[in-house]
């Protein structure tokens, strides 16, 4: 079986600015748009940093 490899978008109100995350099309993985061949973070991770950003709010 053949995997579609994983395309990111950054969000357009970066601004063309290169401090921001990038979502993954499968909306399960992150990754530092300043790094993009660096680690992702996978689902579990983005859920805990959603949580953790929701509550330092």
């Amino acid at each position: 079986m053949h995997q579609e490899p994983l395309r990111f978008k950054k969000s357009g109100r970066s601004a063309g600015q290169s401090e921001c995350v990038e979502i993954g099309h499968t909306l399960r993985h992150l990754r530092d748009s300043k790094n993009p061949t660096g680690p992702l973070l996978d689902g579990v991770d983005v859920a805990a940093l959603i949580r953790a950003a929701r509550t330092s709010a």
